[in-house]
């Protein structure tokens, strides 16, 4: 009980603190993927989850990482964002709207970064990718983009327990299913996931805390 009243009363203190460990983070492992050659981690996670390829699988994974693509994305989010304006939640389709700005993040730093994609002659290549490597866009989006609707989930007190459940644990399995289609693509390495997923939690952070704020402040 202590303890839970001790997170209450430093929530803000606490939630900085993640902030800024998530930033550290992200900085040592941008240092990480420029100095350090991917045969050193990336290559051999990218080589034991392509071990186990089938045609079946192939297209499961081309599927779910075709959500991704910016196009398909945009689509994606301004039709979520309809649905919401239709059943009256305003606030939350501005919010899932916003989760767009997640991709002009993940380009600024792709170029900053300018991380060269995985080559054929180390990986298997399902899929024709284009720009830098680092951060891995798609993942950055699957996790701002299903993250946001996992918070609003949370929020809508409206639905059965048992239902937003159902649709948290299906945005979890989302975000996880686009991050490991990443790798089993070839189009990133392992470090290029877990820095879009980083910057997804920080993207996120930011846009959630608005949201969360405007919902608290309503009348």
């Amino acid at each position: 009980m202590k303890f839970l009243t001790y997170l209450e009363a430093n929530k803000k203190l606490l939630f900085k603190a993640i902030l800024m460990s998530l930033v550290v983070l992200f900085i040592l492992l941008s240092l990480f993927v420029t100095f350090i050659s991917p045969e050193y981690l990336d290559l051999h996670i990218s080589r034991e989850i392509q071990e186990n390829q089938t045609r079946n699988l192939d297209a499961l994974m081309i599927g779910i990482s075709w959500l991704g693509r910016t196009p398909v994305s945009v689509v994606m989010v301004f039709l979520t964002a309809l649905v919401l304006v239709l059943l009256r939640y305003r606030k939350e389709a501005v919010f899932i709207v916003s989760t767009l700005l997640s991709g002009l993040v993940g380009l600024i730093l792709k170029i900053i970064i300018n991380r060269p994609r995985p080559s054929q002659d180390l990986v298997v290549l399902l899929e024709k990718t284009q720009y830098q490597s680092f951060p891995s866009g798609h993942v950055l989006f699957y996790t701002t983009f299903f993250g946001a609707l996992i918070l609003i989930f949370l929020h809508m007190k409206t639905i059965k327990y048992t239902v937003r459940i159902f649709l948290v644990a299906t945005c979890l399995l989302m975000i996880f299913a686009g991050a490991f289609s990443r790798i089993y693509l070839g189009a990133h390495w392992f470090t290029d996931v877990l820095g879009g997923f980083i910057v997804g939690i920080l993207c996120l952070f930011a846009l959630g805390s608005v949201y969360v704020k405007n919902i608290r402040t309503a009348p």
